[in-house]
């Protein structure tokens, strides 16, 4: 990163050595406070929220950095997630080439999003060193991203001091900028049956498992789950929970399912939810014992994050793009089928593009993170928050 002393690969390499699944982030954000307070950064701009009180779950809120502005202009805020998903729990980093990866093969590295959360450390840190002129600017390390998007669905708009160009760093090429994201909602299903012998009297068991099993064999050969496709809207399906039964002698009467909708298109989205639920209504009703008894489904559903997308042209695309060609790359841009942050805080009406850092096969133990695109994301970083 031009002259300055900081290095951020120490920084990264010092932040994926750090185990911190979603909920149990404390370890790595005070890793990060340390070594703000270190650097000199006065303590009264160092704050947390309550997004985890807020959200009935964790040990921590996000780490929020106000820095007043030396120069005119609108707030800017960068940020990234610093939990991870399980498989990376444990995880060693170590060099291989222009990679980090994990010393074992049995973990996942973590630079999803260990590498977004060093990229801004080390940019504030050489803010503190370097002290340039730059506009009013927000740092934001959010807690349990992995699991939904909590920090960021529950962070308080005017704790960020209401920022009006937002850049998320999180993912893989550091040129792609993306301006949008799908829809995600999740769904809770519980079907009972009725218990009964599977010996003595199978007859009179309505089995749980066979309700589901009708519900989702219907909706596969319907093509309303995986990549669902109708002429009228696009997006995926997933089942992917399933528990219940306790031993095979008995006819199961009580399984849950939990599993997720998404398209880009909200009323598409709620078409794929209601279809699933009428699904497993219908194989409910069609399942009899020998004296007529059925089953019963409860279906619940809930918005994990909104869809959203922003203009080609908008402040906040046109100010990444910007920064990736003074890092001497090329931008583009895309929209995501995946959820970020960004499904949050643009939904908290704060813009927000999504700026990748070098990061690849992410949840998998072939994990890397390819340290010249980290460093590119560093320098565009530098530019983003300097306004320039």
């Amino acid at each position: 990163m031009s002259n300055a002393s900081i290095n951020p690969r120490e920084i990264v390499f010092d932040l994926l050595r750090i185990s911190g699944g979603s909920g149990k982030e404390t370890q790595v954000l005070a890793a990060i406070e340390k070594k703000l307070l270190e650097a000199g950064l006065d303590p009264e701009l160092i704050s947390y929220d309550e997004a985890n009180k807020r959200a009935g779950f964790g040990e921590i809120g996000n780490l929020i950095v106000r820095l007043p502005g030396t120069t005119e202009g609108p707030r800017r805020l960068l940020m990234a997630h610093v939990d991870t998903v399980p498989l990376c729990l444990g995880a060693v980093p170590i060099l291989d080439g222009e990679y980090i990866v994990s010393e074992s093969a049995e973990t996942a590295l973590g630079g999803d999003d260990r590498s977004g959360a060093a990229v801004i450390l080390s940019t504030l840190l050489r803010i503190l060193e370097e002290k340039p002129e730059h506009p009013p600017l927000t740092f934001l390390w959010t807690v349990q991203e992995e699991i939904g998007l909590v920090g960021a669905r529950y962070v308080d708009p005017e704790e960020l001091r209401q920022p009006e160009l937002c850049f998320n760093f999180d993912g893989g090429p550091p040129h792609s900028v993306i301006r949008g994201a799908t829809g995600d909602t999740h769904i809770d299903i519980i079907v009972r049956g009725l218990a009964s012998h599977a010996g003595a009297h199978p007859e009179q068991g309505v089995s749980a498992i066979v309700v589901a099993s009708m519900a989702i064999a219907e909706l596969e050969q319907q093509g309303w789950l995986g990549l669902v496709e109708k002429p009228h809207g696009r997006g995926t399906s997933n089942i992917g929970y399933i528990a219940g039964g306790a031993a095979t002698n008995v006819v199961t009467d009580l399984i849950t399912i939990r599993a997720e909708a998404r398209s880009h298109d909200p009323e598409f989205r709620k078409e794929i939810v209601e279809t699933i639920e009428n699904a497993f209504v219908a194989a409910a009703e069609k399942l009899t014992n020998a004296s007529g008894e059925r089953g019963s489904v409860e279906f619940k559903s809930r918005s994990k994050y909104e869809a959203f997308v922003l203009d080609e042209d908008s402040a906040v695309v046109s100010a990444a793009k910007e920064a990736a060609q003074a890092a001497g790359l090329t931008p583009e841009t895309r929209i995501s089928n995946g959820g970020l942050d960004a499904n949050w805080i643009s939904s908290h009406g704060l813009p927000t593009v999504t700026i990748g850092c070098g990061q690849e096969f992410i949840h998998t133990v072939s994990e890397r993170l390819h340290l010249p695109s980290f460093e590119n994301a560093c320098e565009i970083a530098w530019h983003l928050a300097l306004g320039r």
